[in-house]
């Protein structure tokens, strides 16, 4: 076989697609991002998950691990992990619920309200170098549009199964 015939039997046929692949360009723009804040991030000693779900409990105070990990986007099953380390680390101090000791309320330890404060001071510095480098109108108008993306996927009725 010749190297043009291999190389076009190698090629699958064009499939003409109509729309953008917006997950792989979201995870594109996400990595990105994150390439930015990592470094902060792991620096302090925290993963990606680790710093998320800080967040998330610094920004809506105690929650259940199960409200974590869908606010975090982490697994239920790797969110007993985290947390399990986070609690090691005394990250995070984990409370029964008297009325039923199957629930735990997850709380931010001392230890983690202080690294937010740190944390946060850089974090808004990376914050405003971003919006140097593509202006601040373009930082507003993603956060509008994941917003209303979100807003309109949550919507949605969940699909039969």
């Amino acid at each position: 076989m010749s190297a043009s015939a291999l190389k076009s039997a190698a090629k699958p046929a064009s499939i003409r697609v109509l729309h953008r692949n917006l997950p792989m360009l979201l995870l594109r723009a996400r990595e990105k991002m994150m390439e930015r804040f990592r470094p902060l991030i792991t620096a302090h000693g925290l993963t990606e998950q680790q710093w998320r779900v800080i967040r998330a409990l610094n920004e809506h105070g105690p929650m259940e691990p199960r409200q974590i990990s869908d606010l975090c986007t982490i697994s239920s099953p790797s969110m007993a992990g985290v947390l399990a380390r986070m609690e090691s680390m005394d990250l995070v101090t984990k409370e029964r619920f008297a009325e039923d000791q199957r629930r735990v309320l997850v709380s931010l330890t001392k230890t983690s309200v202080a690294l937010v404060r740190v944390i946060s001071k850089e974090l808004e510095a990376h914050y405003r170098e971003l919006e140097n480098k593509v202006g601040t109108e373009i930082v507003e108008r993603v956060y509008r549009a994941v917003d209303d993306l979100l807003a309109g996927l949550e919507d949605e009725e969940p699909a039969d199964e």
